[in-house]
């Protein structure tokens, strides 16, 4: 746990974009998660001979689903294009383990927060290693999410498209099969999202550095070395944009002076 007397740096890592897709994410997963529980178990109450006084609410039921799922997918393609436009907290490479330093930092916090065999949290500015790969792999079920519940919905959906999910889910076996995988990745989403919250409140604990909040503000409170360690990066990084844009103009000189003498 962080001292009071370590010296932090505020430093800005979520921006607005990343924030709005993280609470619009986790609100549409919530009520597609109790919407489609109710689908899939509906409360004996309304399997009753009453029933029909409480009027269309299967229908209303469905089609709130269907339109939290739509917003969903939105959202997600949102969020693709800010993996390549946004900062570095927020890029594509971020969650997909390339280089060494990730997978390191992917076992060193395994050690301290599944086997706790380390009091010593790990810092990172962004998503620690661990994370942002577990972040990876929800993106991939999302994608799957989004296409079985396309293919569920297409059969009595009038949109262009449909068919083209339909074709869909008779290749991969049948609207049963598509189903099934929709279940049971609803329960995958169920396990991330309960073992999320504890992992962010442990980390607010054990790091002090406002990674709860931080998704509300988008700053984070950073070691002096850390946030030194950053901004030396960022420093190195400006030098070797400005170094390519001059290397640029270098080649443009020779075709600028060519078409000056062809004018001539």
């Amino acid at each position: 746990m962080i001292e009071k007397k370590v010296p932090l740096r505020e430093i800005y890592v979520w921006e607005l974009p990343v924030r709005i897709f993280h609470w619009v994410n986790a609100t549409c997963i919530f009520f597609l998660i109790i919407s489609g529980l109710l689908i899939a178990y509906p409360p004996a109450i309304l399997q009753a001979d009453g029933a029909q006084q409480l009027g269309y609410w299967f229908g209303y039921l469905r089609f709130t689903h269907y339109t939290l799922g739509v917003i969903l997918i939105v959202n997600f393609l949102v969020r693709i294009y800010w993996m390549f436009a946004g900062n570095k907290f927020a890029r594509w490479n971020n969650y997909v383990p390339l280089t060494q330093r990730q997978w390191r930092g992917i076992f060193d916090t395994v050690k301290v927060d599944i086997f706790l065999l380390s009091p010593k949290p790990i810092y990172d500015i962004g998503h620690n290693s661990l994370a942002a790969t577990t972040y990876g792999g929800l993106f991939i079920m999302l994608v799957v999410q989004a296409i079985t519940g396309l293919c569920l919905w297409s059969p009595t959906a009038e949109v262009i498209g449909a068919e083209t999910f339909q074709s869909l889910a008779f290749s991969l076996g049948g609207l049963m099969v598509v189903k099934q995988i929709h279940y049971y990745l609803m329960w995958c989403f169920i396990l991330f999202m309960i073992v999320h919250i504890y992992l962010v409140f442990y980390h607010d604990y054990i790091e002090r550095s406002g990674i709860a909040s931080s998704i509300i503000g988008g700053w984070k409170f950073i070691e002096e070395p850390v946030a030194k360690e950053y901004e030396e990066e960022l420093a190195k990084q400006e030098i070797i944009k400005k170094q390519k844009e001059i290397i640029k103009e270098l080649k443009k000189e020779p075709q600028k002076e060519e078409k000056a003498t062809q004018s001539n």
